[in-house]
């Protein structure tokens, strides 16, 4: 299978979204996705972005995406954080995550990062050996934790 890797362009947030879709279903949040095509296209591509992104694109179009922003590391210095690694179902196993997963790295070495992090559900076993088996330490014994929207607005509730 051909494909190639490239950097996303505004045009692509309409396939991006729906593998940001596809992805909820896969992790079971099948309505947790928020973000609009319009946020994908302002966020990424205004004046200031906030992400970058990258697609696989094969004949068929963009196939799969790795999506990554800056953080800041009071251990290490500056980071990067994947946001997500997606690859639609048909694709899988084909090596298009590890092309992604390539190009992400690179792209953190080129700025001179320190680290590149980013989550995975305990149950994704194959994410998880792939990972792994890409020199990846997963850390089992952290926590995510998000405080969202609504959330955030009881916490200020009660301050």
């Amino acid at each position: 299978m051909e494909f190639q890797i490239r950097k996303a362009e505004k045009a692509d947030m309409v396939r991006v979204r729906e593998l940001i879709v596809e992805l909820a279903v896969f992790e079971k949040e099948d309505n947790a996705v928020e973000v609009t095509v319009a946020d994908l296209e302002n966020d990424g591509f205004g004046a200031e972005p906030k992400f970058t992104c990258f697609v696989a694109e094969a004949a068929e179009g963009v196939v799969g995406i790795a999506l990554v922003y800056p953080r800041y590391s009071t251990w290490k210095g500056p980071v990067i954080h994947l946001e997500d690694l997606i690859v639609t179902q048909c694709m899988r196993g084909k090596g298009v995550g590890d092309a992604l997963l390539t190009q992400v790295v690179k792209y953190g070495h080129g700025l001179g990062v320190k680290r590149i992090s980013w989550e995975v559900l305990d149950w994704n076993e194959p994410a998880i050996k792939f990972y792994e088996q890409k020199g990846a330490n997963v850390m089992r014994d952290w926590d995510v934790v998000h405080l969202d929207a609504q959330g955030i607005e009881r916490f200020l509730q009660h301050t």
